[in-house]
């Protein structure tokens, strides 16, 4: 492994649970891999445009991959085909993805160029790569104590495997409006599912 791409999407940015938990997934990655580099992205912090008419005109004259509408488009998609590990730190945000995620997605998502249309539906044309997915939220949306419904799941679930990661791993972080003592039992259930996660598994037998 030599480079890894982390999203952080909370306000918060790396003070956020969800980031500090996600750092401490990468930093369990460089142990074993230590010339890995890290590329950092706080889509709170320096959030990204929404994608405008030229982007739109672009996409539908299918414009070259040189056309400046396509700039950071073109940016974002490189970012990620150069990396061979994703992390994302998300919120819950009224039960989906917060506006900061969802731009990065609108300009990922990109017909012909990181997936294609098929008579048999949408094929990813980017590289299977392990994705970590840390989800925080106020509330609770899993279990038998869920009172809210969750849309983020499913909707990453399918947009990442659209572009052809399915690789995936999601790790809930919920309830954390219920103070401190709640909030650390969370990140000991996260730990706990991480160390059975393969990828890290394997990590920790060679470390």
């Amino acid at each position: 492994m030599q480079r890894i791409l982390l999203l952080h999407c909370s306000p918060y940015g790396r003070q956020s649970r969800g980031s500090v938990l996600a750092l401490e997934l990468v930093e369990r990655l460089r142990r074993c891999h230590p010339g890995a580099q890290l590329l950092e992205r706080d889509l709170a912090r320096a959030p990204l445009p929404a994608p405008d008419a030229g982007y739109a005109t672009a996409l539908v004259a299918r414009a070259p991959n040189e056309d400046p509408a396509l700039s950071l488009s073109e940016q974002l998609i490189g970012e990620l085909e150069n990396s061979d590990c994703l992390v994302i730190a998300t919120p819950m945000h009224n039960f989906t993805v917060p506006a900061t995620l969802k731009s990065w997605i609108d300009h990922v998502l990109r017909i012909g160029r990181s997936f294609a249309a098929t008579e048999t539906g949408k094929v990813g044309l980017l590289e299977d790569r392990p994705t970590f997915v840390v989800v925080s939220a106020g509330g609770v949306y899993r279990g038998e104590q869920a009172r809210q419904p969750d849309f983020l799941t499913p909707y990453l679930r399918h947009v990442l495997s659209t572009i052809g990661i399915h690789d995936l791993e999601f790790i809930h972080l919920q309830g954390l409006v219920r103070g401190q003592e709640h909030a650390e039992s969370m990140l000991a259930q996260a730990r706990e599912q991480l160390a059975f996660n393969p990828h890290l598994a394997a990590q920790e037998e060679l470390s």
